[in-house]
C-alpha cells in the first residue's frame, strides 16, 4: 500500500473538484474526442461564450485541457488520454452506486443554500 502523499492528495482533489461541475463534465467528454473552438463548445452547453470560457480556466488550471490560438480563436483539446479514462471510471463508478441503491443526491440540491424566512410583522397600531 502507498504511503499517504499530502500533496498528491491535494492535487486529485483539485482534479475533482474541476470536474464535479455537469458543465465542465460535458466540456470535457467533447474535448477527449475532438479539440474544439469556445464558440462551439458555448454552443454544444447552450451557453454564453464568457461563461463557457470561465469553465475552460477551471478545466486549464486543473491541467485537464489545453488551448492554442488561431488567429482570434482559441481552440481547447484534453491534456491528454488520461482525462477520458478519468471520466469513464467516474460514469462507472455513479452506475455501481446506483446499482447499489446509493445515488448521491445531484449538485444543486445538496448544495443549496438554505435560506431564512422573515416572521411576518404585527401590524402597527394606527394613531387616530
Amino acid at each position: 500500500m502507498e504511503s499517504w502523499d499530502a500533496e498528491r492528495a491535494d492535487r486529485a482533489v483539485t482534479v475533482l473538484k474541476a470536474v464535479a461541475d455537469p458543465s465542465r463534465y460535458r466540456l470535457l467528454w467533447a474535448l477527449s474526442g475532438a479539440e474544439l473552438p469556445v464558440s462551439a463548445l458555448a454552443e454544444l452547453l447552450g451557453a454564453h461564450v464568457a461563461a463557457t470560457s470561465q469553465h475552460l480556466a477551471k478545466l486549464r488550471s486543473a491541467g485537464l485541457v489545453t488551448s492554442r490560438r488561431d488567429g482570434t480563436r482559441i481552440f481547447y483539446r484534453a491534456a491528454g488520454p488520461g482525462v477520458r479514462a478519468l471520466l469513464e471510471e467516474a460514469s462507472v463508478v455513479a452506475l455501481a452506486a446506483s446499482a447499489e441503491g446509493v445515488a448521491p443526491a445531484p449538485a444543486a440540491e445538496a448544495a443549496a443554500p438554505v435560506r431564512a424566512t422573515r416572521r411576518a410583522r404585527a401590524p402597527r397600531p394606527v394613531a387616530e
